[in-house]
C-alpha cells in the first residue's frame, strides 16, 4: 500500500498567517503539521509516500523534509496542485504515483491518535473498494456525516443540518485503483470542486466501501481555534505513533 498526503490548498480560515506560509508547514506543539501524517504511515508500514501540495509555498516542503531520511525513508515523492479543485482532484493526480496499488489518502491537516496500522491491515484484505474512518464528536453538523444501516454506511451527507448520525467522516481513506476512474466522471460542486463526498458515495452505490471507527482523539487543524485544541491534545496524550524523544 501507499501513502498520499494531500496539503494543498489556500488555508483561508487561518489567514493571514497563510499568506506567507502552507498552513501544513505551521507548527502543531513542537513540530510542523507535515510531521504527523509522515510519521503515521511510516509506523503503519508505509513507506511509499507522496505529498500533493501547490500554492507559493510549495518549494518549503522539499527544503524541510528533503528525502524524509529524517522519517527512516529512502525518498518522497511530491506533486503539485496548480488550482484549488477540491480533494478528489488532488486525489487524481496521484494516479501514476499509485500505479494500481491501494493507497492510504490522509488529509495534512487531520491529526489523530491511533495507530493506522490495523486500518492498513484491514485495508489490504479487502478484496475491493473502499474504506474510511469514522469518528463520533458531539457537532456533526460541521462535517460529512454517515449514515449506518445494518452494519454497512449507506450514505454520507455533507455538512447536514439535521445529521442522521454522530459519526463523520475523518480525513483517512482507503481506496483501489477504482478511484481514479470514478474521478474522472465526477462533476464540479456548487463551490466548483471535485467533492471527496461525491468519490466516497459512489463506493457506497457500488456496494463496495468499508468503515472503521477510531477510538483515540481526531480533530483538524484548519482554523485557530483547531490549531489551538489539537496542539493541546497532542502535547497532553500524543498519539501512539509519534517517535518518543530521549
Amino acid at each position: 500500500m501507499k501513502g498520499i498526503i494531500l496539503a494543498g490548498g489556500l488555508g483561508s480560515r487561518l489567514f493571514p498567517v497563510t499568506k506567507v506560509t502552507n498552513k501544513h508547514l505551521l507548527p502543531v506543539y513542537d513540530q510542523p503539521m507535515i510531521f504527523y501524517p509522515i510519521q503515521a504511515f511510516v509506523e503503519a508500514g508505509i513507506r511509499d509516500i507522496l505529498i500533493v501540495t501547490g500554492g507559493n509555498s510549495a518549494g518549503d516542503f522539499l527544503e524541510l523534509l528533503g528525502n524524509g531520511n529524517e522519517f527512516g525513508l529512502n525518498h518522497l515523492n511530491y506533486t503539485y496542485q496548480s488550482g484549488h479543485g477540491g480533494i478528489a482532484e488532488a486525489l487524481g493526480l496521484a494516479r501514476h504515483f499509485a500505479d494500481d496499488d491501494k493507497v492510504c489518502v490522509v488529509l495534512g491537516d487531520n491529526i489523530f491518535h491511533d495507530s493506522l496500522r490495523a486500518a492498513v491491515d484491514n485495508s489490504e484484505k479487502q478484496e475491493k473498494g473502499a474504506r474510511i474512518m469514522l469518528k463520533e464528536v458531539a457537532d456533526p453538523r460541521r462535517f460529512g456525516v454517515a449514515e449506518l444501516r445494518g452494519g454497512r454506511v449507506v450514505n454520507i451527507e455533507e455538512k447536514p443540518s439535521r445529521p442522521k448520525s454522530n459519526l463523520v467522516v475523518t480525513g483517512i481513506y482507503f481506496y483501489d485503483s477504482q478511484a481514479f476512474d470514478i474521478i474522472d466522471t465526477l462533476k464540479p460542486s456548487a463551490r466548483n470542486e471535485l467533492e471527496v463526498t461525491d468519490l466516497n458515495n459512489r463506493f457506497i452505490e457500488m456496494g463496495q466501501m468499508e468503515y472503521e471507527i477510531m477510538d483515540g482523539w481526531w480533530s483538524d487543524a484548519g482554523t485557530f481555534e483547531s490549531l489551538r485544541h489539537v496542539t493541546n491534545l497532542v502535547a497532553e496524550d500524543p498519539p501512539v505513533w509519534v517517535p518518543k524523544k530521549d
